[in-house]
């Protein structure tokens, strides 16, 4: 007995430790996307690679240590040598390999970092989203409960002579139809919070729940697009295309190569004993630049050089159109939901209510009650979604200029 209740307490730990719930709201995305994306965490392994290679850039060849011993022959004497080769290059090559390593490191920390923008604008998105789905489903709830009222009502009323059956089946499968879309968009939220869980590194045993709803539809302050990071990822490239010109005009010159060489000889002279004898020089090599002065490989790397320069301006000019794009968006979704939500709204509210008033006195038709309430239903999902797509388009904007937490407050 006392086994089973202590399994059944084990179960019961267990149960609630694998549904640990995690909440975040729009503020604190960007930095859970920064401490827990798993993708993020592996291309920030592409700076160690890339400071692993600057290591090793730059530094001279090992020098090169000889031995050699002959022995003593009729035709020449035996002879111990010893010799220190080491090679250098005659141009500026070392230090160019150091200058390119060193914006290959650069270019790949700025590689992280649009890596990191745009995983939260991604991650961002689907919040945004999910509070928006909450709403929507918030939205749909109410409105059942209202339509199972009317319903309630209407079978009242027929069941005392006083309203056609039809009115009251009409209005039991309107309460259902509500019902049935907050399902819908049940199955709509599943899929945005997978995704979520993805770009918030959210294990699958855990949930997801967002906090709080979307900030006031306010248009941000024109950012300094200049700084987006894989702009000055491009403009990095165009530097470091230069240099790369620069080193492969240096291997025109291969390496030179110089060394010091000693030998000792030693040789039987007959009736005298051994005979010793040694010597020591410097030599030197240069190799001639006369068949090949490395053209090809200039002429490839000019080549690079003007096509990241190409790129870097078709980026920027697809950064500004990506950035006006979305500023225009934000305003005429901001445009369209002021106007929903201070003018039609406000007239379509009190239409309704008069209509259902006038229904309960006998003085209007239950299906002119049933239109207005939809009326009012696809106006007040027309702002949420007018709202959602200010602030989707917000996203955008804020990472097409390179920022990454968008400002919150309001409703």
């Amino acid at each position: 007995m006392k086994s089973r209740v202590l399994l059944i307490l084990a179960l019961a730990w267990a149960s609630t430790g694998s549904s640990r719930a995690l909440t975040v709201d729009l503020a604190g995305t960007a930095a859970r996307v920064r401490a827990s994306n798993p993708e993020l965490k592996a291309a920030r392994l592409a700076i160690e690679e890339a400071k692993g290679r600057l290591l090793g850039a730059g530094r001279p060849a090992n020098p090169v240590l000889s031995f050699e011993h002959q022995g003593e022959s009729g035709l020449s004497p035996g002879s111990t040598g010893l010799a220190i080769d080491q090679t250098f290059p005659l141009t500026k090559r070392l230090k160019l390999e150091k200058q390119l390593s060193s914006q290959m490191v650069r270019a790949a920390e700025l590689e992280v970092r649009d890596a990191e923008r745009r995983l939260i604008a991604e991650a961002q998105a689907q919040v945004v989203r999910l509070i928006a789905v909450d709403q929507q489903r918030g939205l749909r709830t109410r409105q059942a409960e209202v339509a199972r009222e009317l319903a309630d009502f209407a079978k009242e009323r027929s069941a005392k002579g006083e309203l056609s059956p039809l009115d009251a089946a009409q209005a039991l499968v309107d309460a259902q139809r509500a019902l049935l879309a907050g399902k819908t968009l049940e199955t709509e939220r599943v899929a945005i919070v997978g995704e979520a869980k993805r770009l918030l590194g959210v294990p699958s045993g855990e949930t997801l729940a967002v906090a709080g709803g979307l900030p006031a539809l306010s248009i941000p302050l024109s950012g300094d697009w200049q700084q987006r990071p894989d702009f000055q990822a491009a403009r990095l490239k165009e530097e470091a295309a230069k240099t790369d010109i620069d080193l492969a005009r240096s291997k025109k010159w291969e390496d030179a190569s110089a060394g010091l060489f000693g030998a000792r000889e030693h040789e039987g002279v007959p009736g005298k004993g051994e005979d010793h004898s040694g010597y020591a020089g410097f030599r030197f090599s240069i190799p001639l630049p006369l068949r090949r002065r490395n053209e090809g490989e200039v002429a490839e790397k000019t080549a690079s050089a003007e096509r990241a320069g190409l790129e870097s301006e078709a980026l920027a000019s697809g950064i500004t159109n990506e950035a006006a794009t979305a500023r225009e968006e934000m305003a005429a979704h901001a445009e369209l939901a002021a106007e929903m939500r201070d003018s039609l709204l406000p007239a379509v509210r009190e239409q309704s209510g008069k209509l259902e008033q006038a229904y309960k006195t006998g003085e209007a038709d239950l299906l002119s009650v049933l239109r207005a309430r939809e009326q009012q239903l696809e106006l007040e999902a027309a702002i949420l979604d007018a709202s959602r797509d200010f602030h989707l388009a917000r996203i955008r904007y804020e990472a097409a200029v390179g920022m990454h937490a968008p400002a919150t407050g309001g409703k």
